[in-house]
């Protein structure tokens, strides 16, 4: 039975994607390994590598389509011996259809890309991708999962001969009937609490500016991403905030003498290299502070995952330093720039920019002294740092003396980290910073 290729789950959050463009066309033949598309996410457009052999029997969904859902059918592929009349294109599934009936809405309309368009024959939909017992999903081939429903049959029960066990129609043909497993009924949901109101719908704004002049600039997934979970930050996490005004001027001293000596080695630190290092080594010496958010636990980590900020256009990426805490500040800085440059790219894989216990972002070099930065969930807290500015100072024998002094604000989730934990990291970042040479011991 020909193989279905279906939407790949690109990192751990991804629910949908774009399929940005196809590399392969009908008719080719691919090996396992091969590259057959691109496929954007909500952060990054990534390669897609073919998992079997076969040749490219049909098609599914257009390139440029988007939303298009985890395990969709993106194409089917024959092996050795089929061909395109072995295709059960009654069995697309629903998530495909509507780009199936936008392409031939594109061909009956004559459009110039109506021929590159394909389009899939969307009759009776095949039931949805059954699941075991233990929630596992059964791989069962749409024709199958048909013939399993209007026999009585529970795919559970039958045993796949197809590719990596999968359920084919031999295998439901020659199946017993029997009785389907008796689904337990899930327990009534608790009602659903009032939304509270979103705002003005996007036609009563629109109607607001009615007559005025303006740009509308259409949502991409990394926008829509960030909408969604900054939305979401805000309003479940307890934010709490401690702000600290750093004095730099130690630590500019001791980076222009260790950037003297890294010079032959074409090694430059920056300041933000020097922030990554102290708050890995604070989470280190206040641990209970160095915790995730889970749901209903905590999760102390041992590692210093410290995550940083980079703009990139139309959004941000936060790239993860792992085990900062013990690398060198050359090491940290040279990392640091590889992920950035990539970052601008948009060239990352997920596991580079998911995950870590606390984010740094720094807006310093845009000339802001000071603002508040939302926690990103999971992690526990994030530094939001300003730039350095000469200011006057008190000093410890009372006399009065100019220094360059960095306001920090650390934003806090109260769930993980309480008042006074979060007082002690932050006094730990401070102290890391104003005497930097620790930092080395």
């Amino acid at each position: 039975m020909p193989t279905e290729i279906l939407m790949p789950a690109l990192s751990p959050t991804m629910e949908e994607g774009t399929l940005a463009k196809w590399l392969v066309k009908e008719g080719d033949t691919v090996s396992s390994g091969d590259l057959i598309a691109e496929i954007e996410t909500d952060k990054a457009t990534m390669e897609f590598e073919a998992v079997d052999e076969g040749v490219v029997g049909k098609i599914l969904i257009a390139e440029g389509s988007e939303g298009v859902k985890v395990n969709t059918p993106i194409a089917v592929l024959l092996e050795d011996g089929e061909s395109a009349d072995d295709i059960d294109t009654s069995a697309a599934t629903p998530e495909a259809a509507p780009a199936a009936d936008a392409a031939q809405e594109a061909a009956s309309e004559g459009g110039s890309d109506a021929a590159a368009a394909p389009a899939a024959a969307s009759a009776t939909p095949a039931p949805a991708a059954p699941a075991a017992a233990d929630g596992s999903r059964i791989f069962a081939s749409p024709l199958a999962r048909r013939i399993a429903a209007d026999k009585g049959l529970d795919l559970s029960a039958i045993k796949g001969s197809g590719p990596r066990g999968r359920i084919i129609k031999a295998d439901v043909e020659n199946a017993t009937a029997a009785p389907k497993a008796e689904a337990k009924a899930a327990p009534a949901a608790a009602p659903a609490a009032a939304a509270a109101p979103a705002g003005p719908s996007a036609d009563a704004v629109a109607k607001m500016y009615e007559g005025r002049d303006y740009e509308e600039v259409k949502l991409d997934g990394m926008r829509k991403t960030i909408a969604a979970r900054l939305t979401e930050a805000k309003q479940t996490i307890p934010h709490f905030y401690l702000r600290r005004d750093i004095q730099l001027d130690a630590l500019l001293k001791f980076r222009s003498q260790l950037n003297k000596q890294l010079e032959p080695r074409g090694v430059k630190l920056s300041v933000n290299d020097f922030i990554i290092k102290a708050v890995a080594l604070a989470l280190q010496s206040v641990p209970d502070a160095n915790a995730v958010w889970a749901g209903d636990r905590v999760l102390k980590m041992k590692a210093s995952d410290v995550a940083v900020a980079v703009a990139i256009e139309g959004g941000l990426f936060t790239p993860v330093l792992q085990d900062s805490d013990m690398k060198s500040l050359s090491a940290l800085s040279a990392e640091m720039k590889d992920l950035a440059s990539r970052a601008r790219d948009r060239k990352l894989a997920p596991h580079e920019y998911q995950g870590g216990s606390f984010a740094i972002s720094n807006l310093g070099m845009f000339g802001i002294d000071n603002f508040d930065a939302i926690v990103n969930p999971p992690h526990a807290g994030i530094l939001a740092v300003g730039s350095g500015v000469k200011k006057p100072v008190v000093g410890a024998d009372g006399e009065l003396t100019v220094a360059t002094v960095m306001s920090v604000t650390m934003s806090v989730d109260h769930r993980v980290i309480d008042g006074a934990l979060g007082a002690d990291l932050l006094k730990a970042i401070v102290d890391n910073l104003e005497n930097p040479m620790v930092m080395l011991a």
